[in-house]
């Protein structure tokens, strides 16, 4: 009877080669459905051409930021300028590289921060329910009812700009949509069997919500923080724009557009505000292609 068995196994395998094959662990599920979608792809790979570029800028970048040379200004693209110069005859190259690295710097930094507190603001209400739920949500509701633009020029305003105050003041206004994303995951999961298992055997709350609920909410996390680096470095930019951002010499790709305003450099270097306009552009696109890669990739929902 056993070598009766052992034949039919092996007639399986033969008939069945795929029997053979272990079945995929769910980071190769993960990368084949991310792989499929072509826009999220070219989105990945143009981003990490963009930071590594903007990591890398005192390595690579021709000259430094605020090197200046008054004989060269406004110089046409081509040359020993390849993208030319601005009204201080710095090199526009070498300002978008560093720019970049500032810019990518605030956005990620934002985000890191902002994701953290609403992670645990949404955690910390979506598990333990009832007042402490109501009390966190109607804060939340209160921050989102203020006008975020105007509330991000108010406190740039007050303090000077930097980049460690736009950073604070980014995670500070941008968490309240994260808080209540996870705050909706933790009310689902709350109530799984793995949930309850973990309660029943008196498991401390802190370690249910971060060691066993938090990984099973990671992808919509991930997702939302995707698409709100694109959000804050479009701020960024407009407050940059306003001269509420990062002030000069420090270059950003918002304060090379403000810089670009003058009727001088219009008339006379219609170039110059291309560079970063298209950059934020191509940037924001990207983190937005990626974000919808990530959301299809990690939605189980979403056939392989």
């Amino acid at each position: 009877m056993a070598q009766l068995n052992v034949n039919t196994s092996q007639n399986e395998l033969e008939l069945n080669p795929n029997l053979k094959e272990k079945p995929d662990t769910l980071t190769k599920i993960f990368f084949r459905k991310f792989r499929k979608n072509k826009l999220a792809v070219f989105g990945a790979i143009v981003l990490l051409i963009i930071i590594a570029a903007s990591y890398l800028s005192p390595i690579i970048a021709p000259y430094a930021y605020d090197h200046i040379d008054l004989m060269k200004k406004l110089k046409a693209p081509g040359g020993e300028y390849l993208l030319g110069t601005d009204r201080y005859g710095r090199d526009i190259l070498t300002r978008l590289l560093y720019g970049g690295r500032v810019s990518l710097t605030v956005a990620l930094a934002s985000v890191l921060g902002a994701i953290i507190i609403g992670t645990t603001v949404g955690a910390v209400a979506g598990y333990f329910g009832g007042l402490i739920d109501a009390v966190l949500m109607r804060l939340v509701d209160v921050i989102i009812s203020i006008p975020s633009f105007f509330l991000l020029i108010t406190v740039v305003t007050i303090f000077k700009p930097s980049v460690t105050n736009l950073v604070l003041v980014f995670a500070l206004t941008t968490w309240t949509g994260t808080a209540r994303l996870v705050r909706g995951e933790f009310l689902s999961l709350r109530s799984r069997e793995f949930v309850l298992a973990s309660k029943s055997i008196g498991t401390r709350a802190y370690k249910i919500i971060f060691s066993h609920i938090l990984p099973n909410a990671m992808g919509p996390i991930i997702v939302a923080a995707t698409l709100l680096v694109g959000q804050v470095i479009l701020t960024e930019a407009a407050l940059s724009y306003l001269g509420l951002g990062v002030n000069p010499p420090t270059p950003t790709w918002g304060n090379m557009l403000q810089d670009a305003q003058s009727l001088t450099i219009m008339i006379q270097a219609p170039w110059y505000p291309i560079f970063p306009g298209v950059l934020i552009l191509v940037t924001v696109l990207c983190f937005n292609f990626v974000g919808d890669g990530l959301r299809d990739a990690l939605d189980p929902k979403v056939n392989d």
